[in-house]
């Protein structure tokens, strides 16, 4: 239904307009901002203050889009993904390629020093690490600005824990699908899988609030372009993470509310076991 005109805008949400106020500031506040008190309803902030609501704050803390807790630092996991990202950046030019031997994703090969390794060779790890591993300055710098700038759209939207869990699966599903497809002495690293798997989340998610979907298609569109256009790039990853992020942020913020966390957790559950199933087929194909 489409808000009435005229009424005024949350304070915390400006795009939304809303005709409930806090009973306590007079502060206008959408439903996704309102916190049930004794008598009609109150905003987060003063819910933090204390004050009425007959619970304690932090259980009257208003609840993300997919259910999760809300925070002030609203890119906290991002800005701790980031760093993970920078801290085996540095490392890659400290050490050098050794590194890189050792954590980019392989399907089974002999590396340089004589030696076989790969995922297929037990060294599943690999399918983690190379989704947090960058060599090239441009290669860093570039998907460390999309996990900054998608990253702050979605956290906030799915709370930190949901967040991570979608990272973590938009990450090992683009490396799954490059696992699955790329010839098996192929080396691939980066954090692309997990920037598309924000840019799936992002789609699904401005499909939900009902928001205008033009220009997330558009940025959508030439991020495929590039991804189909540019050599050296491992298209399966960027598929793979933007498919994983997608399915995973549709199961999140679709959940209903009366079995939210199991029907959530299920579908986190059922992606996992989708990657193991295709990364076991495959190592058992080359092994």
């Amino acid at each position: 239904m489409d808000a009435q005109p005229g009424l005024p805008r949350c304070y915390r949400h400006p795009e939304t307009e809303t005709g409930i106020r806090c009973v306590r500031c007079d502060r206008p506040i959408c439903p996704q901002c309102m916190v049930s008190a004794s008598v009609g309803f109150q905003c987060p902030d003063c819910v933090r203050g204390g004050s009425g609501t007959g619970h304690a704050p932090d259980a009257n803390r208003p609840r993300t889009l997919a259910g999760g807790r809300t925070a002030e630092d609203e890119r906290f996991v991002t800005k701790i993904v980031i760093a993970v990202n920078l801290a085996l950046f540095l490392a890659v030019q400290v050490v050098g390629d050794r590194l890189v031997d050792d954590l980019a994703l392989i399907g089974y090969a002999r590396l340089s020093s004589g030696e076989l390794a790969g995922v297929a060779d037990g060294e599943w790890y690999r399918l983690l690490t190379s989704a947090f591993l960058h060599q090239e300055i441009p290669h860093f710098l570039f998907n460390m600005l999309g996990l900054w700038v998608i990253g702050g759209i979605v956290e906030p939207e799915l709370g930190r824990i949901r967040y991570a869990a979608l990272v973590l699966l938009s990450g090992l599903s683009g490396s799954t699908l490059a696992y699955l497809l790329s010839p098996e002495n192929q080396f691939s690293l980066g954090a692309s899988g997990v920037v598309f798997g924000l840019i799936g989340a992002w789609a699904v998610l401005t499909r939900r609030r009902r928001y205008d979907m033009r220009p997330v298609v558009l940025f959508v569109a030439l991020s495929l372009l590039f991804t189909f256009t540019r050599p050296g790039v491992s298209w399966e990853a960027h598929i793979g993470g933007l498919v994983g992020g997608a399915l995973v942020t549709y199961a999140l913020v679709h959940a209903p509310r009366a079995r939210r966390n199991l029907v959530q957790y299920t579908a986190c559950g059922l992606v996992l076991l989708l990657d193991l199933g295709i990364v076991l087929l495959r190592s058992a194909a080359l092994a």
